[in-house]
């Protein structure tokens, strides 16, 4: 049973989101306020109804059943985003009809490491890890000195840190960071100043923040310095 706030025809640069929970309401709403052409679908009616006035197409549907994924129109969207998490034999049913329809990129949510598996050999081009990936982050802010931490691989992270005692008064262009501490200084914020690009004649200050980027060890090493 499909009921739409809005019948309409995908645009190219459209993206669907299927499941409105916290992730796929805040994925669908990025989208939006980036210019992006969003159909947003869940299967719980109360869902739907809550995000009816903010969202231009929205609509009910049980996308575990591939004829309403044809129904919708899913076909012509080049990019699904599969925000289902707790129901996981949903999650793995809407992207195995994904896949069968064709669709280029379907980006799926995970809750764990066996379901993500699942979801990459029924066909999820990227799988994401909302909580874990989150929860590292967190940790890794807790028990040591980074004001903010991205991970981007299983090895590799940016961070922001304020600036450690033995590179105060050095200039970044000729400190060799990748040397001496295995990462690579990439920006630097004065205490009142935007900001800036790594130049050669930035002198390290005492209160200076700093972007960092390397393997994990390496930059919660860094952040750790005195």
């Amino acid at each position: 049973m499909l009921a739409s706030k809005n019948n309409r025809k995908s645009s190219p640069s459209a993206v669907a989101v299927i499941g409105l929970g916290r992730f796929g309401t805040a994925v669908a709403q990025s989208l939006l306020q980036m210019g992006h052409d969003v159909l947003a679908i869940d299967s719980d009616g109360r869902r739907v109804q809550m995000l009816a006035d903010e969202m231009p197409h929205v609509l009910q549907a049980d996308t575990t059943d591939p004829d309403a994924l044809r129904q919708i129109g899913l076909a012509d969207f080049r990019r699904v985003v599969v925000g289902i998490g707790s129901d996981v034999e949903a999650s793995v049913l809407t992207v195995m009809g994904l896949t069968d329809l064709g669709i280029p990129q379907i980006w799926a949510k995970a809750t764990h490491q066996t379901h993500g598996r699942i979801l990459e050999r029924v066909g999820a081009h990227h799988v994401v890890y909302p909580e874990e990936r989150m929860g590292r982050r967190v940790a890794r802010l807790v028990t040591g000195k980074m004001i903010d931490h991205i991970e981007f691989d299983e090895d590799f992270s940016i961070i922001k840190t304020k600036a450690p005692e033995a590179l105060v008064g050095g200039l970044l262009g000729i400190i060799d960071t990748m040397s001496k501490f295995g990462v690579a200084v990439i920006g630097v914020k004065p205490q009142d100043g935007p900001f800036r690009h790594i130049t050669q004649d930035i002198i390290v200050q005492p209160n200076d923040l700093l972007i960092v980027a390397g393997s994990n060890d390496a930059c919660e090493a860094f952040a750790a310095l005195e």
